[in-house]
């Protein structure tokens, strides 16, 4: 059985070991400093040890797309260019580094984010299909604002021209590989889905919109490996009659993997945003801090709806409760059943359970909100014994992604979480050779 710290190949592409930094939302923007910010974000992971790191969801379109404020766009081949100091610098430390490519489509700001829509008042959602009638719904009391612009089959074409054209432009700035955000209510997962997809065009299969969107980022970027995320629909709310089941994720990991995508990540989300994909503790302390009322105000129009936004989140923490590995048996089915590495995410925080994981569930296994709670997680884990029960400090207490509504950085703000890092930083726990 492979172990953490074995090499993996992906496509054409030699990781050096089973650990990944999974994506997070780093809010750099585009700005003067937006490069050094990412280099300060994601570095630390590579000198630590990690063998890929997956740069957070980056956007391919020039306006809209944005699922929180700060994401950085990668439509403009200069800018672009600018991130070689990024990957330069994690292949420095013997890393290799995946952008991921994004795009919201109607779970972008222009839905959900008061203060962006006055802001932008004449810019529409993008969409796959006319929304279904529960997000129709929301609209109608108010939750949620929609003014799509449903996308006629040459709009769809285009949209995949921006994916191509932005995955091609950061293999030109050193990237290793392309993640597609597959998963999280985006606009790929919107495709796939039957809540969201009701097209009666070629595009009203899901499939046909992958495969074209590999056929085009693969005539532009050769062998280079193309990743994807891949959505079961379980956990979506009951009222929710047409989504993406497991089978149905494990039949379309089968598909994607003889279209020739180079691996695979098998993830459960909703269908609207909820806590399915951070699941873990209500964030109390987030909530009441003073510095981000403002900041929620803005985002959610006003402060008597982030007491209802607050209330909700606080239900969800009941249903969405942390589950150790929360997708590992649905990547072990489809591991069962496709000829390229499988990648788990979700709730993996120990040394021994990911050993056990690998060549089991999966091929590699990574983490992301432990990386905000312990940027050089990995020289802990790497370094540990499998036996010896080596786990993140990260309490799951969602305390680092809430604020991010505001455009707030991801950084842990925890004391508990942060006085155990001090302490393993004090015995030279995140030292490397």
């Amino acid at each position: 059985m492979p172990r953490l710290d074995d090499p993996v190949t992906i496509g054409p592409c030699e990781v050096p070991n089973r650990l990944y930094r999974a994506p997070l939302l780093e809010c750099a923007g585009n700005g003067e400093d937006a490069v050094d910010i990412l280099v300060a974000d994601l570095e630390p992971a590579a000198a630590s040890g990690v063998g890929l790191v997956f740069q957070g969801a980056t956007i391919v379109t020039e306006s809209g797309g944005c699922a929180a404020p700060g994401m950085t766009r990668v439509h403009d081949p200069e800018f672009v260019a600018r991130l070689s100091a990024l990957t330069d610098a994690i292949h420095a430390h013997g890393g290799t580094i995946f952008v991921q490519l994004e795009h919201g489509g109607l779970r972008s700001m222009e839905t959900w984010h008061a203060g962006y829509r006055e802001q932008h008042p004449d810019e529409q959602q993008l969409a796959v299909s006319e929304p279904p009638w529960q997000l129709r719904l929301l609209d109608g009391l108010g939750f949620l604002d929609f003014d799509p612009h449903v996308m006629s089959t040459g709009d769809v074409y285009d949209l995949v021209e921006s994916f191509a054209t932005a995955g091609e432009h950061c293999v030109e700035a050193g990237y290793d590989g392309i993640h597609l955000a597959g998963a999280n209510m985006g606009i790929i997962q919107q495709f796939l889905s039957p809540f969201y997809n009701r097209r009666e065009d070629e595009f009203g299969d899901g499939i046909r919109f992958m495969e074209l969107l590999h056929d085009e980022l693969r005539e532009r970027v050769g062998d280079t490996p193309i990743v994807t995320k891949v959505p079961s629909e379980a956990p979506a709310p009951p009222v929710v009659r047409r989504r993406l089941g497991d089978d149905d994720a494990v039949a379309i990991a089968r598909q994607l993997a003889d279209i020739g995508y180079d691996a695979v990540v098998p993830v459960r989300t909703s269908v609207v945003w909820d806590m399915s994909i951070v699941r873990g503790e209500y964030p109390a302390r987030a909530w009441r801090d003073e510095s981000l009322q403002e900041g929620y105000a803005e985002a959610f129009g006003g402060r008597l709806r982030t007491r209802g936004v607050r209330f909700m989140n606080w239900l969800e923490s009941f249903q969405f409760d942390f589950e150790p590995a929360w997708n590992a048996d649905l990547a072990r089915r489809v591991r069962e059943v496709v000829d390229v590495p499988v990648l788990l995410e979700g709730g993996v925080r120990e040394r021994g359970q990911m050993d056990r994981l690998l060549g089991d569930a999966c091929d590699m296994a990574g983490m992301a909100r432990p990386f905000y709670a312990e940027p050089r997680l990995a020289a802990r884990l790497l370094g540990a014994d499998a036996s010896d029960g080596t786990r993140v400090v990260c309490e799951n207490c969602n305390n680092c992604t809430v604020p991010q509504v505001t455009g707030a950085v991801g950084q842990c703000r925890t004391p508990s979480v942060l006085r155990r890092r001090g302490k393993f930083e004090e015995a030279g726990a995140y030292d490397t050779d």
